[in-house]
């Protein structure tokens, strides 16, 4: 029986690992997802202070290529939108596994007293 308690508890902790990098995985992703949405509140905000009139770049491979103001500050909203989205979309995800490894720790925690209460 204590062969069978000792393979559970590596199945579990594997699992619990798993879970853990899964969660390593969000928060990179994450951390991201604020510098790309810092980044673009930082070029709305470039924009909001430019006349109409201006003139505006935007990188292509080498190349800058000019581009309306309006087109820029649709894109850069769009991708403020984007940002937002996902970063609601990872909290979730951050909060689910959370309790994934709260549920891996309870079932370790109860394998591992079992193999105490064996021996």
């Amino acid at each position: 029986m204590a062969p069978d308690l000792n393979k559970k508890l590596e199945d579990e902790v594997e699992k619990y690992r798993q879970t853990q990098n899964d969660m390593k995985k969000f928060v990179t992703q994450q951390q991201q997802l604020f510098v790309t949405k810092t980044e673009n509140d930082f070029v709305k905000q470039e924009f909001d202070n430019l006349d109409s009139g201006a003139v505006i770049y935007k990188l292509v491979g080498p190349v800058l290529v000019k581009q309306e103001l309006d087109e820029g500050k649709e894109t850069v909203e769009k991708r403020l939108v984007y940002c937002e989205g996902e970063l609601k979309r990872l909290a979730t995800l951050m909060k689910d596994t959370e309790k994934k490894l709260e549920i891996h720790r309870e079932v370790i925690a109860k394998i591992q007293q079992q193999i105490a209460s064996n021996k």
